[in-house]
């Protein structure tokens, strides 16, 4: 009966080993912190860019006026090399993206790229005094500003057309 007994010793030691490990491995568990959120995203100031944009861009350049301070600016550039092209990104109270997109570039070729592949839909609205088409179907839906003749503006996002109708609404056109 010898051996059984070195035999029973080992089995134990295994299993009190194995019950030490995991009580370690939930005690690191609970320190180490671990958050599922998105971070939060930085708010920008927009308005340096946008007098500079203003004033080089052969374009009215479309900036919202009046927009709750739920609406986030988290990204801005306006590049005069790239057919005057300005952008200014948001995040809307609900968390989803909604850009503003402007430039001088063939107007097809920059819908398809702002819309990130949408296509035009036979819905059009009136927002203002303005008209504005609705594209979907690419990564993101998009309003279309109808009528500008050297230039093209579209707002687009991941947003509900609601919200891309509410940024739509907002612009001022300078």
């Amino acid at each position: 009966m010898a051996g059984s007994n070195g035999k029973q010793k080992t089995v134990r030691d295994m299993i009190l080993s194995l019950g030490l490990i995991g009580i370690a491995a939930g005690v690191i568990y609970l320190f180490i912190p671990h958050d599922d959120h998105a971070p939060a995203l930085k708010r920008v100031d927009y308005r340096v860019e946008l007098l500079t944009a203003r004033r080089a861009a052969s374009y009215p350049v479309a900036a919202p006026e009046g927009l709750s301070k739920d609406w986030k600016a988290t990204s801005v550039r306006f590049q005069g090399a790239d057919f005057d092209r300005w952008h200014l990104g948001f995040q809307n109270p609900d968390g989803d993206y909604v850009q503003v997109e402007q430039s001088t570039q063939k107007r097809v070729e920059f819908i398809e790229a702002a819309s990130q592949g949408g296509t035009a839909s036979k819905v059009t609205q009136r927002i203002g005094d303005r008209t504005w088409t609705r594209y979907t179907g690419g990564r993101y839906e998009a309003l279309v500003l109808e009528g500008t003749p050297g230039s093209t503006t579209v707002v687009a996002g991941t947003a509900s057309f609601a919200q891309l109708t509410r940024m739509a609404e907002a612009l001022k056109m300078a």
